[in-house]
């Protein structure tokens, strides 16, 4: 098996098929991008609605993310693939079944699960930071809009950085699951290479591919960590800060 990996011929002919992993590579690549944006989305205003006082919001969101969170992802897109376009004939009025296309089924069924998983992480980092502060700087004249965006916030932030960055990796390598639905990406691409000519090089492809997606965004999720924990610099908050440095001026 090592020689038949270390084959030069067998290489070869997988490098002259790279036009094909790199349309599959696009496709991947499109569909993080996509699915990434509805998770964080979604995810934010369910994270939202799990810390509100009502209780049907908190209901909503409890519902949704233990849903997501215990049920297979291969079982969501085949449910979404096979009943969604009836589904949306029966919505629709068409006389047939409307096709969803691969794109949208990928970044609906990454983005829709992955929504779970960051509103918990949106809900654990809101409850981390004390409630008693907003009390205090909206007691000191700061705005609830000002309070959230210089004191909550920030200190969200730097909670749930890692497990943004951990859950963004996740849904980069569970695009895989589009191969399952002839999605036309990189997985799809090194499933239909393998079957083809029975050589595992395409396989090691696929791995560095995804790698060349996954390795730079952990790098940038260690960069914005780091630099989250850095010495904040002293802002200046229009109406706060500029009446105090007023105020102090007339008493000097």
């Amino acid at each position: 098996m090592l020689e038949g990996l270390l084959d030069p011929q067998r290489w070869s002919l997988a490098f002259a098929n790279m036009d094909t992993f790199w349309d599959g590579f696009g496709v991947t690549l499109q569909v993080v991008v996509a699915g990434l944006a509805l998770a964080l989305a979604l995810g934010t205003l369910l994270g939202v609605f799990s810390t509100t006082r009502s209780r049907v919001l908190r209901g909503i969101s409890r519902v949704y993310v233990e849903f997501y969170q215990n049920t297979p992802l291969p079982v969501q897109v085949l449910f979404m693939y096979m009943a969604g376009p009836q589904f949306l004939q029966a919505v629709t009025g068409a006389a047939q079944p409307v096709r969803i296309a691969p794109f949208a089924l990928g970044a609906l069924g990454v983005g829709l699960y992955h929504a779970a998983y960051v509103a918990e992480v949106i809900r654990t980092g809101i409850e981390a930071v004390p409630r008693g502060q907003m009390e205090a700087a909206q007691s000191q004249g700061f705005s609830r809009l000002q309070t959230y965006a210089y004191i909550v916030l920030p200190q969200t932030f730097k909670i749930i950085l890692p497990p943004l960055c951990n859950q963004a990796l996740n849904l980069v390598k569970n695009t895989s699951v589009l191969a399952l639905v002839a999605g036309g990406d990189l997985m799809y691409r090194s499933d239909n290479f393998v079957s083809l000519y029975g050589y595992l090089q395409g396989y090691i492809i696929c791995c560095f591919m995804y790698f060349l997606i996954c390795f730079p965004l952990a790098m940038l999720g260690q960069w914005l960590e780091r630099r989250s924990k850095e010495r904040p610099r002293a802002k200046v908050i229009p109406g706060v800060t500029d009446v105090a440095a007023t105020a102090n001026g007339k008493e000097a």
